[in-house]
């Protein structure tokens, strides 16, 4: 452990374009980049939907309030990761630039910034929202930081698995934050994404493998081989395709996202199929590469699709 931290807490300096000179107080755009803006945004967007397509009216000004909260937790998350993680980001080709191993901001100063942000998003969140929605995101700020990447990315090829669960809540905080409570709908659209995330990101650990093998973490294929691996993401997606359609039966989606959800489920299918027949060369590595990029568009088109169906139920009803 005390390898590791002096790792961590040189990592800056070890990567700074001009070794032994740090280039204190990043600006803003270094800042940003420590809150991971895509992941950010991919929070927002299905806290969004399940904000949305949750029972009852919510004030738009206290709706956008929890949207914001959300996104500052989920920023703080990203903030604390780059924190902890600074030592292997240092190491990994795909992480390299990020702006602690740059020496564009300390770790002290990223942890400071991640601290206040997953306090002040909570706290916001329970006082002007509800504290349902506000435990549930604390919950998933320390799952992410403690559980996922603390614990499990350095001890198990399982992190991915278990540690998924936290890129899951937030469209179970949406609807939290529109109702006040926990529901079984919630919970499916947490399932949906939970069960997205290992074939998601195994996809991208095929092609960068050797970039956690240089990192030394313990991602599927450096500890199980690429074939195990591939057999890995084929089951969980063969699982995962069924319970994106488990809104239609449960009388929370309609035709339209039963439609969006059948079509590229069998889509997504068909590429982890592809990505388990092909097992060596650039041909496989391209397979996983196309499933990886598929992956984020489906998530996307599973949750569009409750958006608009939503939407068309509204206007039905609104005509009636």
């Amino acid at each position: 452990m005390t390898s590791i931290r002096e790792n961590r807490s040189s990592a800056a300096a070890k990567a700074s374009p001009h070794p032994g000179e740090l280039h204190l107080g990043g600006d803003v755009g270094d800042y940003f980049a420590l809150m991971k803006p895509r992941v950010m945004a991919l929070a927002v967007f299905t806290a969004f939907v399940g904000l949305v397509i949750a029972p009852g009216n919510m004030h738009p000004v206290i709706a956008i309030a929890a949207l914001v909260c959300i996104a500052v937790g989920a920023g703080a998350s990203g903030a604390l990761n780059m924190w902890y993680d600074a030592d292997i980001d240092a190491r990994m080709r795909r992480t390299a630039a990020r702006p602690i191993p740059r020496g564009r901001v300390l770790p002290g100063e990223a942890l400071t910034f991640g601290m206040v942000l997953a306090a002040g998003s909570v706290v916001c969140l329970g006082l002007l929202v509800n504290w349902v929605a506000a435990a549930l995101l604390g919950l998933a700020i320390v799952y992410y930081v403690l559980v996922y990447t603390m614990w499990l990315k350095r001890l198990t090829p399982q992190n991915i698995v278990i540690g998924g669960g936290a890129g899951a809540f937030p469209p179970l905080i949406g609807w939290a934050a529109a109702t006040g409570t926990v529901s079984f709908e919630g919970a499916v659209l947490f399932l949906i994404v939970f069960l997205w995330t290992p074939p998601h990101f195994w996809a991208l650990a095929l092609v960068r493998s050797g970039d956690y093998e240089q990192a030394g973490i313990p991602m599927l294929p450096v500890v199980a081989g690429s074939d195990e691996t591939r057999r890995q993401i084929l089951l969980y997606s063969v699982v995962m395709a069924p319970v994106a359609l488990l809104p239609v039966l449960m009388g929370f989606a309609g035709a339209l996202y039963g439609v969006v959800a059948l079509v590229s489920g069998l889509y997504f299918l068909r590429l982890a199929y592809r990505v388990y027949q092909l097992r060596e060369g650039d041909g496989a590595r391209e397979a996983a590469r196309q499933l990886f990029s598929f992956s984020i568009l489906y998530l996307f088109l599973l949750f569009a699709a409750l958006l608009m169906d939503h939407g068309l139920a509204t206007a039905f009803l609104w005509q009636a």
